[in-house]
C-alpha cells in the first residue's frame, strides 16, 4: 500500500468517529457557539428575505410596460425617513449581534472550574501536537479526556503553548478554535457530554504541512480514563525478541528527539514514544499506526510530510525492520 492509500485510510478512520461539525455540538462551549450561530444565521436570513423581497417588488412594480411613453418617471431626491431607517436599523442589528456575541464570549472565557477539572497542557509543534498531563507523562496527537457527568461536571482545561510558530487548536464539536502563539500562554476548555472520538485540526497556517497537523480527542468514561492514565504512567515494556531494534534505536539520533521512559532516550523535540502503540495514528494523523505505516514513516518521513522536521535516518532495510518491530511493542 502506497502513502496515498495509507492517508486515505487514515482520513476514513479519523472521520468515522465524529466528522467535524459545529452544528452537532457535544460539549458545553461548542453548544454555546452553536446556539449563537443559529441566532446569527436566522438574523442574516431575515435580512436577506427583506432585501430580496424589496428587490423583487421593485423589479416587478417599476418594470417597463408596453404603454410607457419612454419618458423617465418623476424623480424624488432625498427622504429623511428612509435615511433614518437605513441608518438606525443596521446600527440596532450590529448592537444586537455584539451583545449576543459578548454574552457567549463572557460565558466561555470567564467560566469557573470545579476542583474535579482535568488540567492538560497542549504544545503545538511543526507539525504535531504534544500533550502534557499533570500525572507526569506526555503523549502526542491524541488527547484523552474524561466525559463530563451533568450531575458532577468534570470539564477539561487546556493550557495552550507553541514551540515554534503560530498554531490554532480546533475541535469543532467540542469548542471554538484558540490560537497558540510563541512566548504567550492561552487557554481553552471543553466539557464533553458523550464518549467517543472527535477529530480536530490546526486552524492556523503554520507551514508546508499545516493541512496534516491533525489531532484526535478521545473521550472516555472516568474509569476508562483513569485506567488509561495508569497505563501511560508505566515505563515502556519491550520483549527480548526485539533487542536488536532497541539497540538500533538507542544508538542512533532517534534518542536526541524522542523519549521512551525506562531507556536512555530522553529527547524532547519529537513525540514521546513510551506508549506509541496506544495511539491510532502517527505523524499527527498522516498515517495509521500499524507496521506498514510505521515502517514507511521511519524509512522516509519526507514522502508522507514534506517539510517535516523528522529526518530519514538512512537505515538499511534490516535495521528499519528491527526498529519497527521494537516500536510495535511499545504499548
Amino acid at each position: 500500500m502506497g502513502w496515498s492509500c495509507v492517508q486515505s485510510a487514515v482520513a476514513q478512520s479519523a472521520a468515522a468517529p465524529a466528522t467535524p461539525n459545529i452544528f452537532a455540538p457535544s460539549s458545553t462551549p461548542a453548544d454555546s457557539i452553536y446556539h449563537l450561530s443559529l441566532f446569527v444565521l436566522a438574523l442574516c436570513a431575515g435580512i436577506f428575505i427583506v432585501v430580496a423581497s424589496l428587490l423583487v417588488y421593485a423589479i416587478f412594480k417599476f418594470r417597463r410596460r408596453p404603454t410607457d411613453d419612454g419618458r423617465e418617471p418623476p424623480q424624488i431626491y432625498g427622504s429623511n425617513q428612509m435615511e433614518l431607517a437605513w441608518t438606525v436599523i443596521p446600527v440596532l442589528i450590529v448592537v444586537v449581534l455584539f451583545l449576543a456575541t459578548a454574552r457567549v464570549i463572557h460565558a466561555v472565557e470567564d467560566a469557573r472550574f470545579p476542583a474535579s477539572t482535568t488540567e492538560i497542557t497542549a504544545v503545538g509543534h511543526q507539525f504535531w501536537w504534544e500533550f502534557k498531563y499533570p500525572q507526569g507523562f506526555t503523549t502526542a496527537n491524541e488527547l484523552h479526556v474524561p466525559v463530563s457527568d451533568p450531575s458532577n461536571p468534570t470539564p477539561t482545561h487546556i493550557t495552550l503553548m507553541s514551540a515554534d510558530t503560530d498554531h490554532s487548536f480546533w475541535v469543532p464539536k467540542l469548542a471554538g478554535k484558540t490560537d497558540l502563539i510563541p512566548n504567550r500562554t492561552n487557554s481553552m476548555w471543553i466539557e464533553p457530554h458523550e464518549t467517543g472520538g472527535y477529530v480536530g485540526q490546526c486552524a492556523q497556517y503554520c507551514g508546508t504541512q499545516h493541512a496534516k497537523m491533525l489531532l484526535r480527542v478521545v473521550v472516555e468514561s472516568q474509569s476508562d480514563f483513569n485506567a488509561w492514565v495508569a497505563a501511560q504512567r508505566k515505563p515502556a515494556q519491550s520483549v527480548d525478541s526485539v533487542t536488536r531494534g532497541r539497540q538500533v534505536f538507542e544508538t542512533t539520533a532517534c534518542v536526541n528527539c524522542h523519549t521512551i521512559a525506562g531507556t536512555n532516550a530522553k529527547g524532547k523535540f519529537g513525540p514521546d514514544l513510551t506508549h506509541l502503540m496506544s495511539r491510532e495514528t502517527i505523524a499527527a494523523g498522516a498515517a495509521l499506526n500499524n507496521r506498514e505505516g510505521l515502517r514507511a514513516w521511519i524509512k522516509d518521513p519526507e514522502t508522507a510530510k514534506p517539510g517535516s522536521l523528522m529526518p530519514a535516518m538512512q537505515l538499511n532495510d534490516q535495521d528499519i525492520d528491527a526498529v519497527t518491530d521494537y516500536l510495535l511493542t511499545l504499548h
